[in-house]
């Protein structure tokens, strides 16, 4: 008998929605068959079996909430009903000890048959399923079977790499720029223990009890109030802001949405925003970068996050090598990732991530705002509305469509000389569009 557990589909996720089941007892899965959809304060995903056989029982219902990470959520009949020896391990050993890697789904939801890597099931006791001799607990070492398969493939020492999955279990992730043959321990990404803020009730603060309706909250408004907490707290932060004239800008997505019409793509001022971030962190690469205690990483591509309003929060859903992709293309792709996003479909690798972020308020007839950074990103760029402004032209005054934008940014990495010459490119490119064809 082998338990399913809940997985961790994002490495912040420590509970879920188990939305839905694909599958009743008695049915019999595969490696790779969808069995569940599981709802995390992002998105809903589908999940993979990773073991085959027999669904004996189903342990948490449908629809059930605040589903604990790793909590048994089903268990499989193998193959000739044999308990699992891993499972007897489990069984007869303390509950603070790691769960085997044959009874936890990989973190981030990614099961070995997604990978073109993963082959067969690959499990601790090698080769044959069989092992010349028990290993001692304080030196076994915890890995998912993917993780296992991708360190005998490049030499890597996994007894050296401190896991990131859960409890401590050694995943893909954790191997990613680990030299060959002695890879180097996972950097932590947990915050030092610091000492709880004490806080007050509303009724100590002077507002009774009953005077208004508390509404709970869900994952993903705790998932929002806890990095953005870290990040407002943590990040030496400062603001840029600047003027752009967006005229030009306007005739020129007049010209293009008549010439796209017939495709059914229509360009937001947005995508051309995104567009031009693209084009000015490729020029000003040094924007284009994250902070981290072992050096400031410089991306290949501008990644850039959009951020999205959905039910109960926002999410940042990402376009790619955005510098890479016309307008048409950038327009698409937002319109879908949008659409997504709102229901609740995006997959993890679709939101996490980016290099830099875009949150656009104009719509709603914000002036200037300036946003939190989207750790470990460097810089996100809030945009406000385009609007009749006075100017001065050739020391006339005049009318112009004007659009205040501010730069937020981690002054350990973008430091204000390089998010001006940033915002001076952007600019350049915003108010004559020609440019990013450059």
């Amino acid at each position: 008998m082998t338990e399913i557990l809940m997985p961790a589909l994002s490495p912040t996720m420590e509970e879920g929605v188990l939305s839905k089941w694909h599958v009743k007892v008695g049915d019999v899965v595969k490696a790779g068959d969808v069995i569940a959809e599981i709802e995390t304060d992002k998105a809903t995903m589908e999940v993979e079996a990773v073991d085959e056989g027999e669904v004996l029982e189903i342990l948490v219902a449908e629809g059930s909430e605040g589903v604990k990470v790793n909590t048994p959520i089903a268990r499989l009949k193998d193959e000739g009903g044999a308990v699992a020896s891993a499972q007897k391990a489990a069984a007869a050993s303390p509950p603070s000890n790691p769960p085997t890697a044959a009874s936890v789904p990989p973190a981030g939801g990614q099961s070995p048959v997604v990978s073109p890597l993963s082959g067969g099931s690959t499990g601790e006791a090698g080769e044959g399923g069989k092992s010349a001799t028990p290993k001692n607990d304080a030196t076994r070492v915890f890995a998912s079977p993917l993780a296992r398969r991708l360190a005998a493939q490049g030499g890597i020492d996994l007894s050296s790499i401190k896991g990131s999955g859960p409890h401590g279990r050694i995943v893909r992730r954790d191997l990613e720029g680990a030299p060959t043959g002695a890879a180097k321990p996972a950097a932590s990404s947990a915050p030092a223990a610091a000492e709880p803020r004490k806080v007050q009730s509303l009724a100590q603060m002077g507002i009774p009890d009953g005077s208004y309706d508390l509404i709970p909250l869900d994952g993903m408004r705790k998932a929002i109030a806890r990095r953005l907490t870290d990040s407002f707290r943590d990040v030496p932060h400062f603001p840029l802001t600047i003027d752009c004239e967006i005229d030009g800008l306007l005739a020129s997505r007049a010209r293009v949405n008549a010439m796209l019409e017939t495709y059914g793509v229509k360009v937001s001022v947005n995508d051309f925003v995104i567009k031009a971030s693209a084009m000015a962190l490729k020029a000003v690469p040094e924007a284009n970068a994250s902070y981290t205690p072992e050096g400031i990483a410089m991306h290949h591509h501008a990644d850039v996050a959009m951020a999205v309003a959905i039910d109960g929060g926002l999410i940042t859903p990402i376009i790619r090598a955005a510098e890479t992709k016309s307008l048409s293309q950038i327009a698409t792709e937002s319109k879908d990732l949008a659409k997504r996003a709102r229901d609740r479909k995006l997959k993890p690798d679709e939101f996490q991530g980016g290099t830099f972020s875009v949150s656009n308020l104009g719509m709603f007839g914000i002036k200037s705002f300036a946003s939190i950074i989207n750790e470990p990103q460097g810089a996100i760029m809030s945009v406000g509305a385009g609007e009749p402004r006075p100017v001065v032209v050739n020391g006339q005054l005049a009318v112009a469509t004007v659009m205040t934008v501010t730069l937020t940014c981690d002054h350990r990495v973008v430091d204000g000389v390089i998010g001006a010459k940033f915002l001076q490119v952007f600019k350049a490119m915003i108010e004559d569009p020609v440019t990013m064809l450059a």
